[in-house]
């Protein structure tokens, strides 16, 4: 496979962080009394990868040469990186290329019918940069006030950092959580789609319109959402605690995002109730 350039600016700054963040004792060396920063020393790192300490510096000064894979694995190892932050790694040195993108924003036929045969769990179909491209009528009812499939108000992210209505949506004491969760999936999105136009036009609206994005933009942290238990506030139902849980469709970048009750929980009969009501909202008398 061909390799991409380099993002030596973005690589650099990525092995800052992350080998600020990792503590000797995890790589199995003595703090010692003498130590001035929490995380590993350049050197340390450099010993751990098995490369020169030289070699490492200019990496993280943003003027080394391409590392090879082999040295990105071992990089990987030596900083302690999750999958997805290996993956993130290779995808700014440019090894190995991600798979091309090809999303045209269009739901495969099979997607839809799947949605349609799940009419007791709320279900929806994102793309990689959270854009909600179609969802079942349970989740329209259960997330209306969330996010919808209308042009200006289906990325998550978006109305994440720009809509007070949606955080209200959601327990005041998570905020901060879901906060962190949206940028590092999109910051490994943003990523994997490399100079892709839409992906540079949201990162660059979020930047103008949110500071919160944008600090912890800076932090680095990439984590691909996968499975999350969350609580959803519901102005009719109350609280309704669901696992959320994403199946990946690799070849168009979309996501089925299913939302099931939790066993033991009484959110099950809530969703019922949500199906018989619809959008529907109550009567002041009822």
């Amino acid at each position: 496979m061909a390799v991409m350039p380099i993002d030596r600016r973005e690589l650099a700054d990525f092995l800052r962080r992350r080998r600020d963040g990792v503590r000797p004792s995890e790589v199995g060396l003595t703090p010692g009394p003498r130590r001035r920063i929490p995380g590993l020393r350049r050197e340390e790192v450099a010993q751990l990868a098995g490369m020169s300490a030289d070699y490492y510096m200019r990496l993280e000064q943003a003027r080394g040469p391409q590392p090879s894979a082999s040295m990105l694995a071992a990089l990987a190892r030596a900083l302690r990186l999750s999958a997805d932050e290996r993956d993130h790694l290779f995808v700014l040195a440019g090894h190995p290329p991600p798979a091309a993108h090809t999303d045209t924003g269009q739901v495969a036929p099979g997607l839809l019918h799947l949605l349609d045969q799940l009419p007791h769990t709320p279900a929806q179909v994102l793309s990689d940069l959270g854009d909600v491209l179609a969802q079942n009528g349970i989740a329209a009812a259960l997330f209306s006030e969330v996010c919808t499939v209308s042009e200006h108000g289906r990325n998550v992210a978006w109305r994440w950092f720009t809509s007070p209505s949606v955080r209200a949506a959601y327990p005041p004491g998570e905020h901060d959580y879901y906060s962190r969760v949206h940028v590092a999936d999109l910051r490994a999105a943003v990523a994997r789609r490399g100079t892709d136009a839409a992906a540079s036009r949201l990162l660059e609206r979020l930047r103008a319109a949110s500071g919160e994005f944008r600090e912890l933009w800076e932090l680095h942290e990439v984590a691909v959402r996968r499975r999350t238990r969350m609580r959803v506030l519901h102005g009719e139902l109350g609280d309704l605690d669901l696992d959320c849980q994403v199946l990946l469709a690799p070849e168009g970048d979309h996501r089925l995002v299913l939302y099931t009750p939790p066993p033991g929980s009484d959110t099950a009969g809530r969703l019922a109730l949500l199906r018989v009501i619809g959008t529907e909202r109550f009567s002041a008398a009822g």
